[in-house]
């Protein structure tokens, strides 16, 4: 990996851009959110549930890439919703997975819609259908970016 003074200025500039950009991004959809909500962190847990099914509790930490005390209060909480349910692996009874309830699918699906409507208004409303063509072409390379981060 190149060192950061190796890199060319512009280089640098977009990093800090873009991250401030989409900080701002995710911080307008959490502050959206009632309080008292889901943090960020359960709901990704709950969108990797969801898509990948499911998974130990070490594993979810890994994944996330957050220390695994910190997923273990993540996941007391989700559970204490009723979000998602351990149950003994049926191939190794010592270890427990976590999955997914139904609960913790309506849940995200109604964060999910929201945050999509909230985005989807501001887009109609503020971004013109050029401007939003240009956004739309840079998804790919935003999602190849947080593959890689």
């Amino acid at each position: 990996m190149a060192e950061l003074k190796e890199l060319s200025p512009d280089v640098v500039r977009a990093g800090a851009d873009l991250r401030v950009a989409v900080g701002r991004i995710a911080r307008r959809l959490r502050q959206a959110h009632a309080v008292g909500d889901m943090t960020l962190s359960e709901v990704s847990v709950l969108a990797r549930l969801d898509r990948d099914g499911p998974n130990t509790s070490g594993a979810l930490a890994e994944l996330e890439r957050i220390r695994p005390q910190a997923m273990g209060v993540t996941l007391s909480e989700l559970e204490s919703r009723g979000l998602v349910s351990r149950a003994a692996d049926p191939v190794d009874g010592r270890k427990m997975l976590i999955s997914i309830t139904p609960a913790g699918r309506n849940m995200l699906s109604q964060r999910r819609s929201e945050s999509a409507e909230r985005i989807t208004r501001a887009l109609a409303e503020e971004f013109t259908a050029v401007e939003r063509r240009r956004l739309l072409a840079v998804l790919p390379l935003l999602d190849r970016l947080a593959e890689k981060l």
